[in-house]
């Protein structure tokens, strides 16, 4: 029992990141579209659908990190491993995006294929698109910030952006260097000693 509920603890730890992060990012578009949509009487995302789809994400990046392509290019530069997650990611949060959007057109419908057919033939579709781009630049973001921290380590980050970037310890000056004179000789850039 105990073991299981460390296991429990584990990947709600884990899912909390993302999860907290596109619960923001989701509150922001649905406020976008919510100002878009003013007085045409298009339903408006409820906080109770945003967490859920918030939720979704976060398992979803989990479960595509536990996915041995996921990351495909270990050996390039960090903007390879950025780009074909962001392309990944940008996938499962559009196809999220369209059943919510489906849902309430098959709601409305009284199914879903005469949802389907109705969400194509009114969907305000530069709407759709701008919520598309919004969502690609979170996503991006997302990346971007998680990249750096698998590169960096999490207690570094959290130094950097919370903390004063003065209080480093003499072991993390000492790690960051070994790392540094590590990654200059794999890619035969001598980094000059201070």
């Amino acid at each position: 029992m105990n073991k299981g509920i460390e296991k429990l603890k584990e990947e709600l730890l884990a899912a909390l990141p993302p999860t907290l992060f596109f619960f923001i990012a989701l509150h922001i578009i649905g406020l976008v579209r919510a100002l878009m949509t003013q007085g045409t009487g298009l339903p408006v995302t409820s906080s109770a659908q945003i967490a859920l789809a918030a939720l979704i994400l976060g398992k979803a990046v989990l479960l595509a990190d536990l996915w041995p392509p996921i990351n495909r290019f270990p050996e390039k530069p960090l903007a390879y491993n950025i780009v074909w997650k962001t392309v990944i990611y940008y996938a499962v949060a559009s196809f999220i995006h369209y059943l919510e959007r489906l849902y309430d057109f098959a709601k409305e419908a009284g199914g879903i294929v005469p949802g389907n057919e109705k969400l194509l033939s009114e969907i305000v579709w530069p709407h759709f698109w701008a919520l598309q781009i919004i969502l690609l630049v979170i996503i991006l973001n997302y990346c971007v910030i998680r990249e750096l921290g698998r590169i960096l380590g999490e207690r570094r980050m959290l130094r950097m952006f919370f903390q004063q970037p003065a209080a480093v310890s003499a072991e993390e000056r000492e790690v960051s260097r070994a790392r540094e004179l590590r990654d200059a000789h794999e890619v035969g850039n001598p980094i000059k000693r201070h």
